[in-house]
């Protein structure tokens, strides 16, 4: 078991962060073991298909014997979106000494370099090597990815307003326990606690991860990737458009966000179900509210929108 001593210091600075390169280094585990998520079964299939054999088996040999990755590939995000290319440039510059710790750590399946001259080599060959796997298996769907990753912090930061940690950590996933100022994480292969640091808490919502993944080591700033809401939609299909009155009257993209406001949602949410940018949402739901056909509230930090009584009338059966 790995615990996080927060003071209200840490909980006053806890954020949350978008990963690229995070996800990059964590769909290698789907790779090695398709059983973690069956649903990611169509895009290893055609990941698998279009890489070299040689590639794939050098991204699985950083993949240790239980599923543990080296450290140093997800480095801590310093803003709350980087770029891809911006993340790899901080592995690059990670020390030999520590490259070489955190491949021991890991027990990963290849060779772990000599020394610290051959640990550079294999740090700047992997980055090399990552960054061809990014353009070819994450960057094409990560607009896609993005948009549920940031749907699912919407919720987690509705979720902290309204509960405090107690209620953000309560449904993120059954292995966290949330007791007494200290956040338990479970069946963790290190055992280690780590005291308040005043570094505040760093959240990462991953596609790819199929449990809660701190830093293997204690020394490492406190963060924690957690398995992401709504994971299960990434893979299917966008809505078929509507053939309805309704959408002869309204076009087809208001006519299919008129019936998902049966209930309140955000841009994002919406921008996520739709698979569209959340600027096209806003304009499309500031010419719906300027009609009367939804209304917005304020929640917290959110603005939620949902069907007017004129809106419930149109989108009637």
């Amino acid at each position: 078991m790995i615990s996080y001593g927060l003071s209200v210091e840490d909980l006053a600075d806890t954020r949350f962060a978008i990963s690229p390169l995070s996800e990059t280094v964590f769909s290698l585990r789907v790779l090695r073991e398709p059983g973690l998520h069956a649903l990611h079964l169509p895009w290893r299939r055609a990941v698998l298909g279009e890489l070299d054999a040689a590639d794939v088996d050098l991204l699985l040999s950083l993949v240790g014997e239980r599923l543990v990755l080296p450290d140093f590939l997800t480095p801590r995000p310093t803003t709350f979106a980087p770029a891809f290319e911006e993340e790899l440039a901080l592995v690059r510059q990670t020390a030999p000494e520590h490259a070489r710790r955190d491949l021991l750590a890991a027990l990963v399946t290849g060779p772990v370099p000599a020394d610290d001259a051959a640990a550079a080599r294999f740090r700047d060959a992997t980055c090399e090597l990552l960054q061809r796997y990014w353009e070819l298996a994450i960057e094409p769907v990560w607009p896609r990815m993005r948009l549920i990753l940031e749907a699912d912090m919407t919720y987690r930061a509705r979720q902290l307003a309204m509960g405090g940690a107690r209620l953000l950590f309560a449904d993120m996933h059954p292995n966290l326990r949330w007791h007494e100022g200290v956040l338990y994480i479970a069946k963790m292969i290190a055992r280690h606690h780590v005291p308040s640091s005043g570094l505040g808490l760093l959240l990462m919502p991953s596609v790819f991860a199929h449990k809660p993944a701190p830093p293997f080591h204690p020394d490492v700033p406190p963060s924690l990737v957690y398995p992401s809401r709504a994971v299960a939609t990434l893979w299917t299909p966008p809505p078929a458009p509507d053939t309805t009155a309704l959408t002869r009257l309204l076009g087809a993209p208001r006519a299919r966000l008129l019936h998902l406001l049966g209930e309140p949602l955000p841009t994002i949410e919406l921008a996520r179900r739709l698979r569209v940018t959340s600027s096209a949402i806003s304009q499309h739901l500031r010419v719906m509210h300027a009609t009367g056909l939804v209304i917005r509230v304020r929640h917290g930090r959110q603005v939620l929108y949902r069907r007017s009584p004129l809106g419930d009338q149109l989108a009637a059966p």
